[in-house]
């Protein structure tokens, strides 16, 4: 197993709590270290959802071609035409960070749209709130939040059972709280 080390001053995530904010959307050009790609029958609709339900930023356009949206630095999703979109949502999903203050807001803004469209939100066993959303297009988009971290819940005893440790605890201190 490999050492971990806190290094979220390389992330636009920031540190999960109850007082944490979401950065402002990233308007600024760079080299993209990963991206998604998902085709769209109806480019303007698909535009429409991305923004007003699901938070992103339209960063640029490429009339009939191409969409460039994002939300923070690193979330980006290029939005293309298609012939046909398919009838059921994709088995892959891709997911998105948020922060838990944001959660409710993209559940009300979501079902506002498409109301059959959230999956959550729910809890998960690696201590994030996630929520599932099918876009127009049946795109499978999670959001997940980190909660805070509580060395001794469930949550941090699983985690530790795979050698993931909060910063700056040995080991075995986690498996001692059980």
């Amino acid at each position: 197993m490999s050492d971990f080390y806190d290094a979220f001053e390389i992330s636009p995530v920031h540190v999960p709590g109850p007082d944490a904010v979401p950065p402002e959307p990233f308007r600024g050009i760079y080299g993209m270290p990963a991206f998604v790609t998902i085709p769209t029958t109806d480019l303007a609709a698909s535009v429409d959802f991305w923004t007003r339900g699901l938070g992103f930023i339209e960063l640029f356009g490429i009339p009939g071609r191409l969409v460039h949206l994002r939300r923070w630095a690193f979330q980006d999703v290029l939005l293309v035409p298609a012939a046909g979109a398919p009838d059921r949502p994709l088995a892959m999903s891709v997911s998105f960070a948020c922060v838990l203050g944001q959660v409710d807001a993209l559940v009300e803004s979501c079902r506002a749209l498409r109301p059959d469209s959230v999956d959550g939100p729910r809890d998960t066993p690696w201590n994030t709130r996630d929520v599932t959303v099918t876009t127009p297009e049946n795109a499978r988009i999670v959001f997940t939040a980190a909660k805070p971290f509580d060395p001794s819940s469930q949550e941090a005893r699983d985690l530790a059972a795979v050698g993931i440790t909060p910063p700056g605890a040995a080991r075995g201190d986690i498996a001692a709280h059980a």
